[in-house]
């Protein structure tokens, strides 16, 4: 059983990273507009990111429960282990902010969050990879 609960903290920790990874996302995306980046107008890092969140905002309005957050609660009833309420983001906001709010709160939170990417898209879009680069020489 010890497999078990090994797989569901592998699975919450991967949970995490994607969650880290879409917030830090947005906030690199932010400054690295306003400093200049170059970078942070890749294709394949925005259309990641515009993806991540659309999967997570889907989800939210469509009330399916992450499959991550499924899937590690199996695990943890495998293992004997104790299980949170509620969805993996919604109970560790609570933990770590000791924020209780109802599910349509974080579903707008989320829905507003994506907004925000779709409008960084907008405002410094990202370079598409098929266009030729403006030559140099003149």
């Amino acid at each position: 059983m010890m497999i078990y609960s090994l797989l569901a903290d592998a699975v919450g920790l991967v949970h995490a990273a994607f969650v880290q990874c879409v917030a830090a996302g947005l906030l690199v995306i932010l400054l690295g507009a306003g400093l200049g980046w170059g970078w942070v107008r890749n294709f394949w890092f925005r259309t990641g990111h515009l993806l991540a969140i659309g999967v997570v905002v889907a989800q939210a309005l469509l009330g399916v429960l992450c499959p991550l957050t499924t899937l590690e609660k199996r695990l943890r009833i495998a293992a004997g282990d104790a299980t949170y309420p509620g969805s993996f983001v919604a109970y560790w906001a609570h933990r770590l902010i000791f924020y209780d709010a109802p599910t349509w709160v974080f579903t707008v939170c989320y829905c507003l969050f994506g907004a925000v990417v779709l409008a960084t898209l907008l405002l410094w879009p990202p370079r598409l990879p098929w266009r030729k680069a403006p030559d140099a020489g003149g």
